[in-house]
C-alpha cells in the first residue's frame, strides 16, 4: 500500500531517516506539501502522514484510495477526524514522545525570564563590563526562584515533569485539579486557575486547547497576576488572547512572559507580542530535540505496521 508523507522536514531535516518507514511498503516523502499539490502528491495513496498539512473534509472526499492517517504529532487536529470516522479511515497520533524535551524548554523559559542569560552576554560582547566601573553589573534584576510558587495549569505528563524540575531549586508547586484521583504527585498542592494567576511567582501553561478553554488567557485573567510574575506557554498559542497578554506587558501587569507557540504559525508580522516588553519568544521549538523525533519517528512507524496488521494503535477517532 502506497504511503505518503506531506511535511516531513522537521521530523527528518536530515539527521533522522525514514529507513524502517520505507522496510513497510512504497513510500513517498515530501518535505512540504502546498494545497495547491495536496490531492496530486495524495492520489492513489493507501496511508497519509501529515504533521501540519490540513486534511479538510473537501480533501478527504477527493481521496477514495485513502484508507489511513497517522499525524507526526500528538495534536490532530489538521486531520477531520469525523468525517474520515464516517468513511471508517482510522486516524492516529502520536502521543508521547516529547514530556522530556519540552519540559526542558519551558525550564529553560523560566530561567530565561529570571537571569536574562541572553541579554547579559550580548551586553558583554557589546563592551558593557569592559567599560563597566565596577567589577561586575546587572541590567535586569535576577530572581531567586527558590520559595516561590511554580503554578501549572495543566497536571499531565509535561506539567508534572515541569513541576518536577521546578521542585529541584525549591519552588512551591500548585497544580490544577486533576480528574484522576490521587494524581497530583504529594506535596504539590491543587489550585484553580484563578488562584494559580492571582497567586504564583510562574504561571506554566500545559493543558490542550479546547474550543472551552480557548482565549481563556484574557485581559481579566492577566490583570489579576502580580507584577513580579511570569507567564510561560509551551502548550498552544490559541490559549492566549495574545493582544491582550502585550497590553499587560505593556502595562507592567506582570514582569515578563516567555512563549514558544503563538495562534497563528509561523508567526506573522502583525503579532502584538513582536513589539511586546519583556517578552521572549521562541519558534515552536520545545519539542524539536533529536531524542524526540526519534520517538516520534518509532511510533509513526508502529502506527503504520499495525494498521497494515489491521490492528490500528492511537487510534482518535472511532471507526
Amino acid at each position: 500500500m502506497r504511503c505518503v508523507v506531506l511535511d516531513g522536514h522537521l521530523l527528518n531535516p536530515g539527521d533522522n531517516p525514514w529507513t524502517e518507514l520505507e522496510q513497510l511498503g512504497e513510500v513517498a516523502v515530501y518535505d512540504r506539501t502546498p494545497v495547491s499539490l495536496l490531492l496530486k502528491r495524495a492520489e492513489g495513496a493507501g496511508i497519509l502522514l501529515t504533521n501540519k498539512t490540513p486534511l479538510n473534509a473537501e480533501i478527504l472526499a477527493a481521496l477514495p484510495d485513502l484508507r489511513f492517517v497517522s499525524v507526526l504529532a500528538t495534536g490532530y487536529n489538521v486531520v477531520d477526524v469525523a468525517t474520515a470516522a464516517k468513511r471508517r479511515i482510522p486516524v492516529s497520533n502520536v502521543p508521547i514522545y516529547g514530556t522530556g524535551t519540552v519540559a526542558q524548554h519551558t525550564f529553560a523559559l523560566v530561567l530565561e525570564l529570571a537571569n536574562r542569560v541572553g541579554l547579559h552576554d550580548r551586553s558583554v560582547h557589546d563592551g558593557d563590563w569592559e567599560r563597566s566601573p565596577d567589577w561586575c553589573y546587572w541590567k535586569s534584576p535576577v530572581v531567586e526562584l527558590a520559595g516561590r510558587i511554580l503554578g501549572l495549569v495543566g497536571g499531565g505528563r509535561i506539567g508534572q515533569a515541569v513541576g518536577r524540575i521546578g521542585a529541584a531549586p525549591g519552588m512551591k508547586i500548585w497544580v490544577t485539579p486533576s480528574r484522576t484521583p490521587g494524581r497530583t504527585p504529594e506535596g504539590w498542592t491543587e489550585k484553580s486557575v484563578g488562584e494559580i494567576f492571582q497567586c504564583a511567582d510562574v504561571v506554566s501553561l500545559h493543558c490542550p486547547q479546547t474550543p472551552a478553554n480557548t482565549g481563556f488567557v484574557n485581559r481579566a485573567l492577566l490583570s489579576t497576576m502580580k507584577p513580579s510574575a511570569f507567564l510561560i506557554n509551551t502548550a498552544r498559542g490559541g490559549l492566549i488572547l495574545e493582544q491582550d497578554l502585550a497590553a499587560a506587558l505593556e502595562a507592567k501587569q506582570l514582569a515578563g512572559a516567555a512563549v514558544d507557540v503563538v495562534s497563528a504559525e509561523p508567526i506573522a508580522s502583525g503579532n502584538p507580542l513582536l513589539r511586546a516588553p519583556n517578552c521572549i519568544l521562541t519558534p515552536h521549538i520545545a519539542w524539536s530535540s533529536l531524542e524526540a523525533r526519534r520517538r516520534l519517528m518509532k511510533v509513526t512507524v508502529e502506527n503504520v505496521r499495525a494498521f497494515l496488521a489491521g490492528a490500528p494503535i492511537n487510534v482518535v477517532n472511532a471507526v
